[in-house]
């Protein structure tokens, strides 16, 4: 998966317009690129092609019985694969989302997450210093007279909302014995809320198939400011609740009436006090951002996180579109380098960093 990820796809282009040099680069460029494929494929054999096709093909819920036998620590994983996409741990190809999630690294370790320092917004400030320093010039705020859009999206349905929480203390799990105050291990990972087997899972995306927000969210807690002194005062805590299932539009009542957004926050208070009491009386103020929130606020069509589902027929040379594959568009100069390109969501940079090559490939032949 390595070698694909950090691969532009190999798409077929129309090149009316290029000389018979530049056509046989692109013949060559893509020729190379299913040699080294098929190389790989070959390394693996027969029975671990056999094994990564299952993986990609099936149910999470499949992946996951075959493997593990606790139904915790199975509803933990799953949550890996249903993350973002209104899907259940039963939909074929959530396998793949769950592989997506768990195979990158992090300072050369697999499987890692991390904290940025200074809150998510200093990765983008990273990236902008370092292209200023190459002598990029970056517009922003810059006018578009015109874009042309087909109605015909897809499927971009998310199924996520983000609650942000500021508290006075941290919560205390009555699971863990040594409490404290200043934070321990228990604070330092993600952790997941309300969802203690698969079953769970599936019944709350079947009630968000059905319009209606989950009963009883999943929801991932994560706790920076415990690592990051950097964003909360002295005393006080940042929490990032990332919950699911919320659909785009409920079957009843809107997201843009106060009291069912926050009836719906309350919800989420209500189940975190289930595993640490008291979390609800130290809320101090929170942020919350549905479905079009998302939308609205960071132009995210249907508040999908990932810029568009990542099911297998949005993958690859289907990502985003057919004929699309290659961050190029029909208009000169521009190129799609987000979370709806290749090889998809998460923060990993492989979109714009594969577009960045086709640039400069681009460049090149001129």
């Amino acid at each position: 998966m390595d070698f694909v990820i950090d691969s532009p796809p190999p798409e077929l282009r129309q090149l009316y317009h290029a000389s018979m040099v530049d056509r046989m680069k692109d013949k060559v460029d893509k020729s190379v690129f299913w040699s080294k494929l098929l190389g790989i494929v070959m390394q693996q054999g027969q029975k671990d092609m056999v094994n990564f096709f299952d993986l990609l093909l099936s149910p999470a819920s499949k992946i996951l019985n075959n493997w593990f036998e606790g139904d915790v620590l199975k509803a933990t994983l799953a949550t890996d694969a249903v993350i973002g996409t209104m899907a259940g741990v039963n939909t074929p190809g959530s396998g793949y989302v769950l592989l997506h999630h768990i195979m990158g690294e992090t300072g050369g370790q697999r499987g890692v997450w991390a904290y940025v320092e200074g809150g998510m917004g200093s990765v983008s400030s990273a990236i902008s210093k370092a292209a200023l320093e190459a002598g990029v010039q970056i517009v922003t705020n810059a006018e578009v007279s015109q874009v042309m859009v087909d109605e015909n999206t897809g499927k971009v349905q998310g199924a996520t909302t983000k609650i942000n929480v500021a508290v006075n203390a941290l919560p205390q799990f009555h699971c863990c014995k040594n409490i404290n105050p200043e934070g321990g291990p228990e604070h330092m990972g993600t952790i997941h809320i309300g969802s203690e087997s698969m079953e769970e899972i599936d019944i709350a995306y079947k009630e968000a198939a059905g319009g209606f927000s989950s009963t009883r969210p999943v929801i991932e807690m994560t706790i920076p400011s415990v690592l990051d002194k950097t964003i909360s005062p002295p005393g006080q805590h940042v929490i990032n609740l990332f919950v699911q299932y919320t659909p785009y539009k409920l079957s009843e009542g809107s997201w843009q009436d106060p009291a069912v957004r926050k009836s719906f926050a309350e919800r989420c208070f209500s189940l975190i006090d289930e595993y640490a009491p008291h979390f609800s009386s130290s809320v101090i103020g929170y942020d919350m951002l549905t479905p079009p929130d998302l939308e609205r606020e960071f132009g995210l069509t249907g508040g999908n996180i990932f810029h568009g589902a990542m099911g297998l027929d949005s993958l690859f040379l289907m990502r985003p579109a057919k004929g699309w594959s290659d961050y190029r568009t029909p208009v000169k100069g521009l190129y799609l380098c987000g979370s709806g390109a290749h090889p998809g969501g998460g923060v990993m940079g492989a979109p714009g960093r594969n577009a960045a090559a086709v640039v400069l490939d681009d460049l090149k032949a001129r």
